[in-house]
């Protein structure tokens, strides 16, 4: 009966934890603007090419089926991609949330409401945020030997809300907060 209750009381901090991560992951920005529309440009998604298969479960599988490495290799191979796609993750992140910042500012400063923009922002955030945490639980699995980690959902979900943001600035105007 008490490990009943220790693994209840694990199981919720877990998921507390995870709901905190959540709303500091929407709830944040650190970013600097200005904006303007090269800088938009800049950010195509072929920044993010290798990110994508970095991790891809075929390419994990290939290496230890391979006769000559041993089990160390192949975790430290593992490790070592893991920090890669850590550093790629972190970058997306934050472009993500730059462009995000943006197009809050965008809707602050507008002459016109718009609540159809406003509600699909959030809805975006919270669906890149939940994205991020599926990504990191795949990222933790892959660690340890276990499938592939696919990210081409959350680059499309970045280039979404980065073409959204190019449709609101017009090429000659620059945005600063």
């Amino acid at each position: 009966m008490n490990w009943m209750v220790a693994f209840a009381v694990l199981l919720c901090t877990a998921v507390g934890a995870g709901l905190l991560w959540l709303v500091r992951q929407i709830g944040s920005v650190h970013t600097h603007l200005p904006v303007t529309a090269d800088w938009i440009d800049q950010l195509a998604l072929n920044r993010y090419d290798a990110m994508t298969r970095l991790l891809d479960a075929p390419d994990a599988q290939f290496f230890p089926a391979q006769r000559g490495p041993s089990r160390r290799v192949a975790r430290q191979l593992r490790r070592q991609r893991c920090c890669v796609f850590c550093q790629y993750l972190r970058c997306l992140q934050a472009d993500f949330r730059r462009v995000t910042t943006a197009i809050r500012v965008l809707l602050v400063q507008s002459r016109y409401d718009r609540p159809d923009l406003a509600r699909v922002l959030v809805r975006r955030e919270v669906q890149f945020a939940v994205m991020m945490a599926a990504i990191h639980v795949r990222l933790f699995l892959y660690r340890w030997g276990y499938g592939g980690v696919d990210a081409t959902g959350l680059v499309q979900a970045f280039d979404s809300q980065r073409l959204e943001l190019r449709a609101l600035i017009p090429a000659a105007a620059t945005l600063r907060a």
